[in-house]
């Protein structure tokens, strides 16, 4: 066999478990043989300064030996470059949020800037064309580049949704760190399922159409929305897009426990929809399940499970849009002996202001109105309408959103 071509001086064959240190000479010459339970030569192919395998010929078997050498910093750092890397490292964990919001939910993202001092409230010009067409502008775009940047939505109709996918979209290519989507009500949920041939599930295409948010620098979008309709709808996002869904039953939870009367509690679903999303959320409390049935023409609200006699019940769903089902339920729940009703939804629509049709029990009626209607800010126009008017009580998502923007 040819001699091997001579190693380039100086160098260093760093320790390995699979070679004794005897075998190295102190002069750092090549070695010719070294022992592992038997005597062999051994000839060097490769050496390398870098993190890699090294390779040696162990004769007269085939197979080679393989060295793996740990990194020169990890050997070589001293404990004071060791303290001033993590002192590093814990800066960069310290997450800085700037949050843009559209003009409907500035009061809520006020709220949430208030919740912590990292994260900072950025503007928008939100001007249109004299054909009505939006004319949009964020200031100071190179000011947010490689900042973490969320964006606060509100879809509350139609015609405001175009104005804001174009800042949502736009806001992941200005370069930013990593970009979150806050959209606390996602607005056709109940549009999920298709009954007859033709039917357009408008969820799958709202899903679709944030599916497709282009991808910033930390990776896909976050997604945050509370209480969606169907938890089947997360399979509807694409893999460009990270939803995270939240609640707002803590909030309610929180609210409970202040109340005098919080050991008289029992909670009430309207149908099994809504027990099957919040019973293990409340499975705490007595529980009462009404039923949706049909007799004739008509659908009428039914005792399904359960004893309202003497509590304070508390209906729980997702949303409310005209109200009919809740008053049903609670005149249900009057018949059946509740000694008081209250009501609590995350999304409170009410369009055409059908809010005015819950009135305020001060005691003793529970049949011709509501102690309490808890609804949360993930619909600002409501919030507008209601504020100050009993039994209204408003609970807001501004805690619950800093946190999960901060994570």
């Amino acid at each position: 066999m040819a001699a091997a071509p001579p190693l380039p001086t100086p160098f260093r064959i760093p320790r390995a478990k699979s070679l004794k240190p005897s075998s190295f000479s102190s002069s750092h010459e090549p070695f010719r043989s070294c022992k592992l339970g038997c005597s062999f030569r051994c000839e060097v192919k490769s050496f390398d300064h870098s993190q890699s395998w090294t390779t040696v010929d162990r004769f007269p078997a085939p197979d080679p030996i393989h060295i793996f050498h740990a990194p020169p910093s990890s050997l070589t750092a001293t404990p004071m470059q060791m303290a001033a890397s993590g002192r590093e490292s814990s800066g960069k964990n310290s997450k800085k949020v700037c949050l843009f919001y559209c003009s409907e939910t500035k009061p809520l993202a006020e709220r949430v800037a208030a919740q912590s001092d990292a994260i900072e409230l950025r503007s928008i010009n939100w001007r249109k064309f004299a054909d009505g067409f939006p004319n949009l502008f964020i200031p100071n775009a190179h000011g947010i580049r490689g900042q973490h940047v969320a964006f606060l939505a509100s879809f509350s109709s139609p015609g405001v949704i175009f104005e804001q996918l174009s800042i949502i979209y736009a806001l992941p290519k200005l370069f930013v760190s990593s970009f979150t989507l806050v959209l606390p009500f996602f607005p056709t949920g109940t549009s999920e399922r298709m009954e007859d041939e033709g039917d357009v599930a408008t969820a799958f295409t709202l899903a679709r159409i944030l599916s497709n948010v282009p991808i910033s620098r930390g990776g896909p979008t976050n997604l945050v929305i509370f209480d969606i309709h169907a938890l089947q709808e997360r399979f509807y996002f694409g893999d460009n897009i990270l939803p995270c869904f939240e609640s707002g039953i803590p909030l309610l939870k929180n609210r409970l426990q202040q109340l005098p009367d919080s050991d008289n509690i029992s909670i009430a679903f309207p149908d099994d929809g809504s027990w099957k999303r919040f019973h293990k959320q409340l499975q705490h409390f007595p529980m009462i399940v009404c039923a949706k049935v049909r007799e004739g023409d008509q659908r009428i609200v039914r005792l399904k499970e359960g004893d309202p006699k003497g509590r304070h019940v508390v209906i729980v769903d997702d949303l409310v849009q005209s109200g009919g089902t809740l008053v049903e339920c609670q005149k249900l729940l009057a018949a059946h002996g509740a000694k008081k009703i209250s009501a609590y939804v995350t999304h409170g629509i009410f369009p055409n202001s059908s809010w005015g049709r819950f009135d305020h029990d001060n005691g003793g009626n529970p049949e011709n109105g509501l102690t309490y209607f808890w609804i949360t800010d993930s619909c600002p126009q409501t919030v507008n309408e209601v504020l100050n008017r009993p039994p209204f009580e408003v609970l807001s998502l501004a805690g619950s959103i800093a946190a999960s923007l901060l994570i």
